[in-house]
């Protein structure tokens, strides 16, 4: 008889602890599922962010389409035809485009933000000189024979990418006689849109070899200004209350100086810094096709290319990246979703408590929340005070619902307090460029680490 009654109660104790096993797996397996369910609101909050962030895009080119774009400077470049004959003998015409000697540029730009409902775009007013020379003698001795050249055709070119940016009138002291510029440039110009002034034989061939010009612009732009560095000596100085440039470009600048009162830099180019000579020869020859039609073959296109890779300047960035930062705090979200259910559903093995899945489910809503509050705060305070703001809430709802579940309050304060660590963590992260990939493959490592220590003191078999 005890050996019968033994028998079944050993049974009855197996299917039990099985049983509790059961309901562990069970339990893991729901809160995997809820993580991944998770996943579905981030994925919508990450398309939010992008949303939000095009709106600001779009939102800063209606403003530039307004005020101006960004502007790229290229000059000035004298613009003469030649007359050439051909292998056939026959009569075409060339163009040259001969570059200064030295170019000296020196301007200030003021920068200044316009709003455009909850967006502030960065546009600026500059006040630029240009100074330099042109080598006759070098464009006559080495370039095209002097009769061939076509001097009564001769144009002074500037190219400026937008021309809605001329504030005032742009004037020339040409060897001291003043010239006014007209819209449009030369249709055989290395530049395609800027403006343009005849200079006359008699002004260009002087008894001097060196001609001396001078350029006074006052432009507007967004966003940046960029040159091109044209001068066997190109030096360029720009002084700006802009406090976070970012140079770009071919070149950087050889003297820089960045403060909260704006930068100055100063860059100097050479001629052997680029991939084009002082003088660019371009031919116009009318090819006829099969269809009837001409096209103008001209070596200025290559040159034109070459021009824009050696440009070089400055963006004016204005310190609103929270949708960027955003983005990227969002991609940690799975990190501090899993990680606090991770620490739940352990407080619920030590503790002897319970956690329903709803509670679960609501907590994981508390977490993606965080993000919505980030990106609608940060267009209105800033990144910085809506993080802080944002995570505070966050972590405050939760300690105390969790005070509310499992009516142990120390438990609750630790799991605020460990969320808490977790969102400064990620928000220095955010923070770091360089070390960003290692400090969170540190961090990842690290936690892992406590999470399997603390793994060990569970009995997966017996609970």
């Amino acid at each position: 008889m005890n050996e019968q009654t033994t028998t079944p109660q050993k049974e009855n104790n197996s299917r039990k602890g099985l049983n509790k096993q059961d309901t562990l797996v069970l339990k893991i397996i729901l809160i995997a599922f809820l993580i991944a369910l998770s996943f579905i609101p981030m994925s919508m909050i990450r398309g939010l962010i992008s949303e939000r962030e095009q709106t600001a895009n779009e939102a800063a080119k209606e403003v530039q389409q307004k005020w101006s774009g960004s502007q790229t400077l290229v000059g000035p470049v004298l613009t003469i035809p030649y007359k050439y004959q051909d292998e056939k003998g026959e009569n075409q015409n060339g163009y040259i485009n001969y570059l200064p000697e030295n170019l000296n540029i020196s301007g200030d730009i003021n920068t200044q933000e316009l709003k455009r409902g909850l967006y502030e775009i960065v546009v600026y007013n500059s006040t630029l000189e240009l100074k330099g020379t042109f080598s006759i003698k070098d464009l006559i001795g080495n370039a095209i024979p002097i009769n061939n050249l076509l001097f009564e055709q001769t144009t002074l070119n500037i190219g400026l990418s937008d021309l809605r940016g001329i504030n005032e009138q742009a004037t020339l002291e040409w060897n001291g006689q003043k010239i006014n510029f007209t819209p449009g440039v030369d249709s055989h110009s290395i530049v395609s849109s800027g403006i343009s002034t005849k200079i006359t034989p008699q002004q260009l061939l002087t008894n001097d070899s060196v001609v001396h010009f001078i350029v006074k612009l006052k432009l507007k732009g967004s966003e940046s200004m960029q040159f091109a560095p044209l001068g066997k000596t190109t030096r360029i100085q720009l002084t700006s209350n802009c406090k976070t440039p970012s140079f770009t470009g071919a070149f950087l600048p050889s003297e820089r100086e960045v403060s909260n009162d704006g930068f100055s830099s100063q860059w100097e180019i050479l001629e052997f810094n680029r991939n084009y000579s002082q003088i660019i020869k371009g031919t116009h020859r009318q090819i006829n096709t099969p269809d009837g039609y001409t096209m103008h073959n001209s070596g200025l296109r290559y040159a034109s290319e070459a021009i824009a890779q050696s440009s070089f300047g400055v963006n004016l960035l204005f310190p609103v990246d929270q949708y960027q930062k955003s983005m990227r705090s969002a991609k940690y979200a799975f990190l501090i979703i899993i990680l606090t259910f991770v620490v739940s559903f352990f407080v619920e093995i030590f503790q002897k408590k319970n956690i329903h899945p709803v509670q679960y489910l609501l907590i994981g809503l508390a977490l993606c929340l965080f993000y919505t509050l980030l990106v609608s705060t940060s267009e209105h305070i800033g990144f910085t005070p809506a993080y802080i703001i944002s995570a505070l809430m966050t972590t405050s709802l939760i300690t105390f619902y969790m005070i509310g579940i499992l009516k142990i309050k120390k438990t609750a304060f630790t799991i605020g307090g460990l969320l808490a660590c977790l969102y400064a963590y990620i928000f220095f992260l955010i923070q770091l460029e360089t070390y960003a990939l290692l400090v969170g493959s540190i961090g990842l490592f690290v936690i892992l680490a406590i999470i399997m220590y603390f793994s060990q003191k569970i009995n997966w078999y017996n609970n």
